[in-house]
């Protein structure tokens, strides 16, 4: 595959990171992380592999939500650094082959937000409808506490108005009512004003609700809201054509395709550029629980493609608890039992909230093979902060704070010396990924991976000239896989993450028998024939 062919579309295969400034890496040596400190260490990112840097909020905020609650969509918290500071982070990561972008967080506000105040002061103030307010919270609204150890409702009353404004998170977070002409003007405002500082796009916060119109009294007149996300984005790609929008969808496959827009036979996503695939997230995890990789290959049997160019972003975990509300109860319990058996380990009845090392009680080599599996499977990886050189949660913390402890630097130190490093595995994986465009960019295919080898993912990934079978235990003892790989018959494979190895001889009826150790894992390329491609 030409490098000609993809470099326009660099989020394909792109490498992610997502941090958290304030617990990244600070410049003065304070408790508190800063925006100098993580442009100290940007080269740590670039030694990693990483080509997209995604900011959590670096908005001022009084801090009850860890920075979602925004006081100034267009400014920078003071306790991290300047305007200056971050438009030199973003040159210093540029510089290092490094793209970023940024969460962007407008389905609601601060309740200390000027927009808010001025909201709520009077009926008639022209910031009224910039919120969603009601006489009575309406039986057709919005339905779900998302965190029902806090709330108990949607709607919070205003007793100087009399009137209930939405709130779907928090009540100290209000709704902005999306459907206002003069809302959507300044989200694109937003947009346009931190793309002109250098981003390359950003991550959504929450698509549905950012979208939702459920409950307003003139609900059946608003536009589609999904005409709104289109015409976000054509905006966004009319300021810069290679930016992309990264879209928080927590939604089984056949909601979640509308959101990619241009599915109808188009090849450009006409609203979200990626989205996270939460289904494959929710069943691989239940598949280690088992030991048995059918949940996780029947999730990618079902998931749709997106727009040729559009993708998926799959992750192991993420910033947030670690959901796992598409399974279902049994089977959440399954995880919980495996994973995370303390209540404490738990959040809101439905997550995680621990990182995956402290999951898998520090087993290293189940801890390699997990990611060599989020390296290979079709969709740009994602990765959180200090994943890498694998940091356990704090348990002490607060909620969802126990994935969010602060980065761990001598552990980096530490492992950038160890040949045998979870930090060099991963700088190996990436390398790889690097190096094999079929993964990002090939068509896939879910194999049968042979009698007696359930507990074996095994897919195949192929590109014009290129073919990559990737193989995974999932489970604690040997399994031998023994796909078949059609038009490779008389072809030798190559595991291109130990060159060492002996190359692995397709028969002549395209068989292959490969063993695996407990947790084992291996990606064996077939490249260019003698005509350039992999038949």
């Amino acid at each position: 595959m030409k490098l000609t062919r993809t470099a326009d579309l660099w989020w394909k295969n792109a490498v992610v990171y997502c941090l958290d400034i304030e617990t990244f890496a600070s410049s003065t040596g304070s408790d508190c992380g800063d925006i100098r400190g993580l442009t100290q260490h940007i080269d740590h990112l670039h030694r990693l592999g990483v080509t997209c840097l995604w900011l959590m909020p670096f908005y001022p905020t009084p801090d009850r939500d860890d920075g979602y609650d925004i006081t100034d969509f267009y400014g920078v918290d003071r306790r991290l650094g300047t305007h200056g500071d971050l438009v030199e982070l973003i040159r210093t990561a540029r510089d290092r082959g490094m793209r970023v972008i940024a969460d962007l967080v407008v389905n609601h506000t601060s309740a200390e937000h000027p927009w808010f105040k001025e909201s709520r002061s009077s009926r008639d103030n022209p910031k009224r409808d910039w919120y969603v307010w009601q006489d009575e919270p309406p039986a057709d609204g919005p339905q779900g506490v998302v965190f029902p150890d806090q709330e108990t409702s949607l709607w919070e009353y205003d007793e100087k108005t009399e009137q209930y404004y939405l709130h779907r998170f928090y009540k100290h977070q209000p709704d902005l009512n999306v459907a206002n002409p003069e809302v959507r003007d300044e989200i694109a405002r937003i947009i346009g004003f931190w793309m002109e500082l250098g981003l390359s796009g950003f991550r959504v916060d929450a698509v549905p609700f950012l979208l939702e119109t459920d409950g307003q009294d003139d609900g059946d007149a608003l536009p589609d809201p999904h005409d709104y996300l289109a015409d976000l984005r054509s905006f966004m790609t009319r300021r810069n054509g290679e930016a992309v929008l990264l879209g928080e969808v927590n939604l089984p496959y056949p909601e979640l395709m509308p959101f990619f827009g241009g599915v109808d036979g188009g090849n450009t996503p006409d609203e979200l550029t990626l989205c996270f695939d939460f289904v494959g997230m929710q069943q691989m995890y239940l598949a280690l629980a088992r030991g048995d990789a059918e949940p996780l290959a029947e999730a990618l049997r079902q998931r749709p493609n997106p727009p040729a160019d559009g993708h998926w972003a799959t992750f192991v975990r993420n910033h947030d608890e670690l959901t796992l509300d598409k399974l279902t109860e049994s089977q959440r319990k399954e995880v919980f039992d495996a994973f995370g058996p303390d209540e404490d380990m738990q959040l809101y009845g439905r997550g995680l909230r621990r990182r995956l090392p402290g999951m898998l009680d520090g087993d290293e080599r189940q801890l390699r093979m997990v990611y060599s599996l989020l390296f290979s499977l079709p969709g740009t990886p994602v990765m959180f902060y200090g994943e890498e050189i694998g940091m356990v949660e704090d348990l002490s913390l607060p909620g969802r704070f126990a994935v969010r402890s602060d980065m761990d630097w001598a552990a980096v130190a530490r492992q950038r010396v160890e040949p045998d490093s979870l930090l060099a595995w991963f700088r190996l994986l990436i390398d790889r990924y690097r190096d094999c465009p079929e993964l990002a960019w090939g068509s896939y295919t879910v194999l049968d991976p042979g009698p007696g080898a359930r507990s074996v993912l095994a897919h195949r990934c192929d590109a014009d000239d290129a073919s990559l079978v990737a193989l995974h235990n999932l489970a604690a003892k040997k399994a031998t896989a023994e796909p078949v790989l059609t038009g490779l018959a008389g072809r030798e494979l190559h595991d291109v993450l130990d060159p060492l190895a002996d190359p692995v001889t397709v028969d002549d009826e395209g068989r292959v028998a490969v063993d695996l150790g407990p947790h084992g894992c291996r990606w064996l390329r077939a490249g260019p024939g003698p005509e350039g491609s992999v038949a």
